[in-house]
């Protein structure tokens, strides 16, 4: 299979007449210059903490204590799961069931997609109009935007009916049937880290199941190549997710996630094989700001590539969000913020263009 690995040089920035960004069109046979397009440098950014070797500790919750103790009220793991929402937004998920045979196919089959030749990749390229951005590549939308370090694939799986057209059902069929795979394994992950969390905010479990329930669910696939200059750009621009949770695969095992924690930059690391689960813009919205969706952004580095794959749970497409009212009535105070519906969320998240963490207060109505 050929190979689309970059050279160890960059042409000036010149985006694809398509609109859409994809960083190996900067590769050139030239070695004898190395330079970041203006592009991609981000000036001024806030640099974490810690220079890496003071990470990031961030809880662990293990899934087989749920298991075991058949998801009892007083199990300990549950106030850790609440403690984790609350006071992190994120956390590491070990013991979650999926095999080690299922991850390590993911990780064959994404090293092969991302070393496709850049025509072939073409083909699943985000298309003019497309608000749900959909697709491989970053759109451009100015000359003066500045761009990720990382090709990505994002796509929509769930509802079925909702797949477009020319990208999951067009994947070689080794990658389609490996993603179904691993979408069924972590729908049954994310069904069950819901309903303890339901449980956690007083909601009934129809309640639970009624908003999420065949719920709006996407993926996005991402390699981040080396970068000649890695302090000069960043992987993923600081943002906090819309969705209820999110689970993050780091498939090659190569690190760059950082959160923003009381008002300072950490990089976390986690174990190998585990996820990251983080809180996301509408469990923050359901919760009533009891948990707070996660600020987060990727790093890259010099010689490593990374690859990562995570997938966003989110209500149905005809639900209405708003704080749980089981909460306000526990505490005797009116929401803080009113109803808003999912597609109505859709459009005003996408057009906040992953911009630091979300104005919820800008996205509901009281």
């Amino acid at each position: 299979m050929a190979s689309s690995k970059p050279a160890n040089c960059f042409a000036p920035f010149d985006h694809h007449s398509s609109g859409v960004s994809i960083i190996e069109e900067l590769i050139t046979d030239d070695d004898s210059v190395i330079q970041v397009p203006q592009n991609y440098v981000i000036p001024d950014q806030e640099s974490p903490i810690s220079d890496g070797t003071n990470l990031a500790t961030i809880p662990t919750i293990d899934m087989t204590q749920f298991v075991l103790r058949n998801q009892s009220a007083n199990n300990p793991e549950l106030e850790k799961l609440h403690s984790a929402c609350k006071e992190w937004g994120i956390f590491q998920l070990v013991n979650h069931g999926v095999s080690s045979a299922l991850l390590d196919k993911v990780k064959q089959e994404l090293e092969d997609f991302f070393k496709l030749p850049l025509e072939e990749k073409m083909r699943y390229k985000v298309r003019p109009g497309d608000v749900l951005v959909e697709g491989y590549g970053t759109v451009v939308k100015s000359e003066d935007q500045k761009l990720d370090w990382g090709n990505r694939l994002f796509m929509f799986t769930n509802p079925i009916n909702r797949r477009k057209s020319h990208l999951f059902p067009e994947l070689s069929t080794s990658l389609r049937n490996a993603l179904e795979s691993y979408i069924l394994e972590l729908q049954r992950t994310a069904r069950t880290l819901l309903g303890l969390i339901g449980k956690l905010l007083k909601m009934k479990m129809e309640e639970m199941e009624e908003l999420f329930e065949d719920g709006l669910q996407s993926v996005r696939m991402t390699h981040y190549p080396p970068c000649p200059k890695p302090e000069l750009v960043v992987g993923l621009k600081p943002h906090s997710d819309g969705s209820g949770i999110t689970i993050l695969h780091q498939v090659n095992g190569v690190q760059g996630l950082q959160i923003k924690k009381d008002g300072v930059w950490f990089p976390v690391s986690f174990d190998h094989g585990a996820f990251v689960v983080n809180v996301g813009d509408i469990l923050e919205i359901l919760s009533d700001g009891v948990y707070k969706s996660i600020e987060h952004r990727v790093t890259v580095n010099s010689e490593k590539e990374r690859i990562s794959i995570a997938m966003f749970f989110l209500p149905k497409v005809d639900a209405e969000i708003g704080p749980v009212t089981a909460l306000s009535d526990a505490d005797q105070k009116p929401p803080s913020s009113g109803k808003i519906g999912m597609e109505k969320f859709l459009e005003k998240f996408f057009a906040h263009n992953l911009n630091g963490k979300t104005p919820l207060e800008r996205m509901t109505t009281n």
